[in-house]
């Protein structure tokens, strides 16, 4: 509700104003002297000011000059039975929204203080807007407008600029690393470089030499020195994905470096000190694996200064046409394609599904349709090929779309082959070695048929 700071030293004006301003809907605020008004406007925040030119003490034409002083944007509008060329030409100057003269008919007022209303609006999204494209290539991958995710978007522009540690929560395929990026992207460290270790996918013997470096001949293997990821995210930030799948031992070590900001190499007793802001990912329940004794909780605390939590998709399903058409048109300019549209029939069905792999899953399945789609529109039955899980689908439809074009044996079977390979990807995450494994084959088998597809 729009806030309206009233100012006028006669009791009974007051009042006119604020039953004309809760009339539409508006909250007021009164004032009776300039000062008293310039106390609220101080500790409140106003879209308008409706004031009288004749105050005692400060006059109104002093007010609106310390209130361009205090916020240039706010619409004044003054009132006055007292009117002159003169003065109405100075308040303008000064920036007035309007003057009137009193008395007034109420519903000029009304029209007046809507239409100054309606320019405070406009000024106010011009600004967010120029936020949001000034933050706009840190953010350019995030995408969803739900109120989740926009809290997520005032979140990372509140905590970028820090140095503190920040924890990413959320499901796999959520978008953590994208989050990482954009915390350093929106920092005073974007000039340097983001160093990204997955820490579920090196093993736990070779993950500490990946950290911290090493010297030669520190282990069977070690030809020479090696720079870890501390050294090269020096000055900059270095995330930790999948913080969950650190090994026990390695986690003090990791603490220590947290604590005191220096690193030793393995063989090496030199301690290299470092500047580096750590940002970190997990999909685990960390609360619980301390609790098993899994994982420390001096380095939980160290590491979840600040955390951020990213919302399954299917907690938040307004968004999914948005992520689906953002990818659809993305992979369809990368395979040279006229713009592609996605039918709001087949957004729904999209929106019906659960989405077990998140946005990642549906970022794959929007490649295969891209790919697959014949002309300009993608609607409900391709989808619904592409994605037969999905609920709210219509068994006699799907059964319809399942019978091969023709009674030829062999078309039928490849067609029947094409789309059980789709569902074998989409069901392991476009994972070629998972997919090869649920459908019986050969990575090799399934990476031939995949070409001779063209999917």
């Amino acid at each position: 509700m729009s806030r309206v700071l009233v100012v006028d030293d006669e009791r009974k004006m007051r009042r006119i104003l604020q039953i004309v301003l809760e009339g539409m809907s508006l909250e007021s605020m009164p004032a009776e002297t300039a000062e008293e008004a310039l106390d609220l406007f101080g500790s409140h925040k106003f879209d308008l000011v409706v004031t009288d030119l004749k105050l005692p003490g400060m006059d109104a034409i002093e007010l609106l000059r310390r209130i361009r002083e205090l916020d240039p944007d706010v619409p004044v509008i003054v009132l006055t039975a007292y009117g002159t060329v003169e003065t109405a030409v100075q308040a303008m100057k000064l920036g007035a929204f309007d003057f009137v003269l009193k008395p007034f008919a109420v519903e000029n007022l009304e029209i007046l203080i809507r239409r100054a209303l309606e320019m405070s609006g406009m000024k106010r999204e011009n600004v967010a807007l120029r936020e949001q494209a000034a933050a706009a290539p840190a953010l350019e991958n995030l995408v969803g407008s739900s109120p989740a995710m926009r809290a997520v978007y005032e979140l990372i522009r509140q905590v970028a600029p820090t140095r503190s540690t920040v924890l990413i929560t959320g499901e796999t395929g959520t978008g953590k690393e994208l989050v990482a990026r954009a915390l350093h992207n929106l920092s005073p460290r974007s000039d340097k470089v983001f160093v990204a270790l997955n820490c579920a996918a090196i093993p736990g013997e070779l993950l500490e030499s990946e950290l911290f470096g090493h010297v030669r001949g520190a282990f069977t293997g070690a030809q020479g020195e090696r720079m870890g990821k501390f050294e090269l995210a020096n000055g900059a930030t270095l995330f930790l994905d999948e913080i969950g799948d650190l090994a026990y031992p390695l986690q003090a070590k990791l603490l220590r470096v947290l604590q005191e900001g220096l690193i030793e190499r393995i063989g090496s007793n030199k301690r290299i000190e470092v500047d580096v802001r750590v940002v970190s990912s997990t999909n685990r329940d960390l609360a619980a694996a301390i609790q098993g004794g899994r994982f420390r909780e001096d380095l939980y605390y160290r590491l979840n200064v600040f955390e951020i939590h990213l919302p399954p998709l299917r907690d938040r399903r307004e968004d999914v046409g948005e992520i689906a058409r953002f990818f659809l048109e993305r992979f369809g300019r990368e395979l040279g394609k006229a713009p592609l549209r996605l039918g709001e029939d087949a957004c729904e069905l999209l929106r019906s599904y659960d989405w077990p792999g998140n946005v990642r899953e549906l970022q794959n399945l929007m490649e295969r349709t891209a790919v697959l789609v014949k002309g300009h529109d993608v609607d409900r039955d391709l989808v619904r090929m592409l994605l037969p899980g999905a609920p709210g689908a219509d068994p006699d439809a799907a059964a319809a779309a399942s019978e091969p074009a023709s009674l030829e044996l062999e078309p039928a079977i490849e067609e029947l082959e094409r789309r059980l390979i789709l569902r074998a990807l989409g069901a392991s995450d476009d994972n070629k070695a998972h997919a090869a494994r649920l459908l019986g084959i050969s990575e090799r088998t399934l990476w031939y048929k995949l070409k001779r597809y063209a999917l």
